[in-house]
């Protein structure tokens, strides 16, 4: 019987032996760019899965394989046991985020006790941050909970502009940080900036270029790109379309003149 939160660990995470891990959240989000981020690490890196969700916060559906068998929504958690001089991690990757207030928190309290067991010694989300319009060069925001950790980011390239996130931090990416101060553990939110229409694998190529270089990790970059290049193309047909209409309406604008 599904419950609020189920919580299903497929090891003892005694078992991996981690040292001071890292926890990294990338669940769906705005352009998708924690999700994309999380994934490209699950993928890239020699990972297990040790933990998976389900819980009645998610939205009322099942998903459907390519296969036509059925699934329940989940998110799950693996861990990556570091054989040089990177960290451990632990990263939450998923299908959903709650649909309601009361599941973001539950999830989240549910989340932090994954984090709790194996002795996590940092947090770091990751997500996107939408301006509305199209980034040609898209960077990265910051937020944190505490001043040590924003100075390190910083030196990484991370940006913390006066008044943003403008809002605040919505979903796990933002609790998450808000209870791990309430445990003292340093956590960090990293935004690629984006327009916030689409999925968009320039923005995660961005938080994870810094992600690479400040846990001196090393992955393959090249599906990342591959799927920017891919987007570029959609994004470069969108601009002629704009130009295209803006093009119509001066016209449409001339012929009333002259009528």
């Amino acid at each position: 019987m599904l419950q609020k939160v189920n919580i299903n660990f497929l090891k003892d995470p005694e078992e991996f032996k981690l040292s001071d891990p890292i926890f990294i959240e990338g669940l769906p989000g705005i352009g998708h760019v924690g999700k994309l981020v999380a994934d490209h690490l699950v993928n890239e890196l020699e990972t297990e899965k040790i933990v998976e969700i389900c819980s009645h916060y998610f939205p009322p559906q099942v998903m459907v394989e390519e296969d036509g068998t059925i699934r329940m929504p989940k998110n799950e958690v693996y861990v990556y046991k570091s054989n040089s001089g990177s960290p451990d991690l632990v990263i939450l990757v998923g299908d959903f985020q709650s649909i309601s207030s009361e599941g973001h928190f539950e999830l989240v309290n549910a989340y932090m006790d994954i984090a709790r067991k194996f002795n996590c010694s940092k947090i770091f989300t990751l997500g996107g941050y939408g301006v509305g319009r199209l980034v040609e060069e898209p960077y990265v925001l910051g937020a944190a909970n505490n001043k040590e950790l924003i100075s390190e980011l910083t030196s990484f390239g991370v940006r913390f502009d006066k008044g943003e996130p403008g809002g605040g931090i919505i979903g796990a990416s933002g609790l998450l940080l808000g209870v791990a101060e309430l445990d003292n553990i340093p956590a960090a939110c990293l935004m690629g900036v984006t327009s916030g229409y689409m999925v968009d694998p320039k923005s995660a190529s961005a938080v994870l270029d810094i992600l690479m270089r400040m846990l001196k990790i090393e992955v393959s970059v090249e599906a990342l790109d591959e799927r920017a290049k891919e987007m570029e193309k959609v994004i470069a047909q969108i601009k002629e379309m704009q130009e295209t209409a803006v093009q119509q309406w001066k016209s449409d604008e001339d012929l009333r003149y002259f009528g």
